[in-house]
């Protein structure tokens, strides 16, 4: 069962929190067969970036969707994961060029540089001229003056977002499979206050950043996880062997579980868009307008009928029966 378990570190400014994403993560990866399986090192990005959005989410009080989203220059044109509060969560991407066996972030969403990392925080609820919050950053950082140093994990955009982000330090520790999904972040918590991912100005002490002995001292034991030790160690027991120094409290487990947020009112809402002129052109060539979501491979059709009553006035078009796509 998929699982997310939350830690202190008692008595230091430290926190913690382990996902692994199981039979939600599967679930994932059979709906998206529908629309054609990505290749393995697709699969293994949408993965790591599933299971860092779910652990993003967790970590911050946000009544709303954090959406994580890598633009790429590269054979992968865009990979996404979407994670509500309740950490249901979905994930996709565009491939438009040949995938390089073995290909890592670079070969796939960098080749030319112009890769960029954004996630977006979109609430449930928005006031009047209220915009969703969104912080972007690009897939490399600067070391030695000017030099630009290309990032190579999800983890290290991730982490190098949180600290530009949140003026804290976080380790973050990814990996994927086809079985399994997990990630583990540590957090250097502010001497006074809470950092926050949607933009409220943090407490900052620079002074802290990356000197802090308690903090490095639990980043580098974090360090030494294995891709194997995350994807098949269950929570509890990853956390008693890494951390068996340490006193832990640790926090009742949430579950986090696949979701889509897709609709047939949504979908006709789009095709509304398109206009009539191109939806009458659909029926006559195809018969029907079909659109299918590239989360969930679920397919939507809309027949002569239908269409007529998409740009009908909302008082005259009948209700949708239960269980009628």
């Amino acid at each position: 069962m998929s699982e997310l378990t939350k830690f202190l570190f008692e008595g230091l400014p430290v926190r913690g929190m382990v996902v692994r994403l199981s039979d939600a993560w599967q679930e994932l990866l059979r709906r998206r067969e529908a629309l054609g399986a990505h290749p393995r090192e697709v699969r293994t990005l949408l993965g790591e970036m599933a299971a860092a959005g779910v652990l993003m989410q967790a970590s911050i009080k946000f009544d709303g969707a954090l959406v994580l989203q890598i633009f790429g220059d590269g054979p992968v044109k865009l990979a996404v994961a979407e994670v509500q509060p309740d950490l249901s969560f979905r994930a996709t991407a565009k491939v438009v060029g040949e995938v390089p066996d073995g290909a890592r972030l670079e070969a796939l969403l960098n080749v030319h540089g112009k890769g960029r990392c954004a996630i977006t925080l979109d609430p449930k609820s928005r006031r009047p001229g209220q915009q969703p919050y969104q912080g972007v950053v690009p897939l490399f950082r600067h070391s030695h003056g000017d030099r630009r140093e290309p990032l190579q994990q999800v983890s290290q955009v991730l982490e190098h977002y949180m600290l530009q982000s949140e003026q804290l330090d976080a380790r973050l520790v990814l990996a994927a499979n086809d079985e399994v999904a997990a990630g583990l972040l540590i957090q250097r918590l502010p001497l006074a206050g809470a950092g926050n991912l949607a933009g409220v100005a943090a407490p900052r002490d620079e002074d802290q950043i990356g000197r802090n002995e308690d903090y490095n001292r639990i980043a580098l034991l974090a360090a030494t996880l294995t891709p194997e030790e995350l994807l098949t160690l269950q929570p509890q027991l990853l956390l008693r062997r890494l951390f068996h120094e340490e006193t832990l409290r640790l926090f009742a487990p949430q579950v986090p579980r696949f979701a889509c947020t897709c609709s047939r009112q949504r979908v006709a809402g789009m095709l509304r868009g398109l206009g009539r002129e191109e939806i009458d052109s659909l029926i006559v060539e195809r018969g029907q307008a079909e659109v299918g979501c590239d989360f969930c491979g679920l397919q939507y059709r809309f027949d002569a009928v239908d269409a007529e009553g998409l740009f009908k006035p909302d008082r005259d078009q009948p209700p949708t029966p239960a269980g009628v796509q």
